[in-house]
């Protein structure tokens, strides 16, 4: 059996799990509602506060859908209840991260501001700390959501490896390459 599909996910008190016909999961809980639909083939029910999910065989799709279907339900329970969130730090010499409504004004280095527009369900906030860099945060309750909003903040200037700036997560350890040195 699947290590992680076999698993029961445990549904906390506040949050509620209703599955439709069509094998469509809805979470609600305090923090919103998630929705995502799931492959017929995988069997979700709700028993005693725990969420068990079936498969009808073991072949090698059904195994593999078993665990990520586990996984996703865990995913949006926890979004439901604590919500994710990711700390972005920008290091560089006069970069700046500026909150407006649900755009961030990103000053990184280019000839002119990136504005970055916040989708349904994101949150940013932007706080710059004395002495260190300015850091951003993402937050929302879909884990998919949040990890691709911050996916492309950091691709919009990658951390490159001789002087250490760009947009990294903050506590992140860069591997530096030494420069060039001067020849005699």
């Amino acid at each position: 059996m699947s290590r992680i599909g076999k698993q029961p996910v445990d549904i906390p008190s506040g949050v509620t799990i209703e599955v439709n016909a069509d094998n469509v999961v809805t979470v609600k809980g305090p923090k919103g509602q998630l929705t995502q639909q799931f492959v017929k083939d995988i069997n979700v029910k709700v028993e005693d506060a725990k969420c068990i999910l079936d498969r009808p065989s073991d072949s090698k799709k059904h195994k593999a859908l078993h665990g990520l279907s586990r996984s996703l339900i865990a995913n949006m329970v926890e979004g439901v209840t604590n919500g994710f969130k990711y700390n972005l730090e920008l290091v560089g010499v006069g970069y700046k991260a500026v909150v407006q409504g649900d755009v961030l004004d990103l000053s990184i280095g280019y000839s002119h501001n990136i504005l970055f527009q916040a989708p349904e369900g994101v949150t940013f906030t932007a706080d710059t700390p004395k002495g260190k860099a300015p850091q951003v945060s993402v937050e929302g309750i879909d884990k998919q959501l949040v990890g691709q909003v911050t996916a492309k903040l950091r691709s919009l200037r990658p951390v490159e490896p001789y002087k250490g700036k760009g947009i990294r997560f903050v506590g992140e350890q860069i591997r530096r390459k030494a420069g060039k040195t001067a020849a005699k």
